[in-house]
């Protein structure tokens, strides 16, 4: 990482060119970057699973009201994990990274119990699986133009739909991905 910034805390935006899997598509928000690869969450890929099944699945009892929200496919990697993206609070979670002054991620079951009882952060999303990348994996992609980056945005991650954080992290760059072709070519 010698040349390349990191990218900790902005959006990598999977160029029409990436079609299969769970990068098709979708936007990523990147926790943590540095000399040894890459860490983040897809935030725009929903499977058929609802926060209320999640709390089902670890008994967690006295759940104060429904939660619908829908659990995202935060990459391939350990799917059988659970990561809350969340607005940083004064709370103390047991394993939290605070990847920007807005935004931290938690990957332990307390914040989860406490959302159920309504004593969660303000807003949150919950994602099972992880994207990352190894050293010098990410900024390959990049050189191959597969990403476009972003600054983040917590308005994009938190109050966005789901189907619209690509398109509206891709506005705030000016580019409009409709308009962008799938297919690659070198001059």
């Amino acid at each position: 990482m010698d040349n390349i910034t990191s990218l900790k805390d902005h959006f990598l935006i999977a160029m029409p060119t990436i079609t299969d899997g769970i990068f098709a598509h979708s936007i990523t928000y990147i926790c943590e970057h540095n000399q040894h690869g890459a860490m983040g969450l897809v935030i725009n890929h929903p499977l058929d699973l609802s926060l209320d099944q999640i709390f089902d699945h670890l008994d967690i009892d006295d759940i104060q009201t429904s939660h619908h929200d829908k659990i995202l496919a935060g990459g391939p990697m350990h799917m059988d994990r659970g990561f809350v993206l969340h607005r940083n609070t004064d709370a103390n979670w047991e394993s939290t990274l605070c990847v920007s002054d807005h935004i931290a991620l938690t990957t332990s079951q307390d914040i989860l119990t406490a959302i159920a009882h309504n004593e969660g952060p303000s807003d949150s999303i919950v994602a099972l699986g992880y994207a990352s990348w190894s050293e010098g994996q990410l900024e390959s992609e990049l050189a191959d133009n597969a990403w476009l980056t972003a600054p983040a945005d917590s308005q994009i991650i938190f109050n966005t739909p789901i189907e619209q954080r690509a398109k509206a992290a891709a506005a705030k760059i000016g580019i409009d991905l409709a308009l962008i072709s799938p297919t690659a070519g070198r001059a």
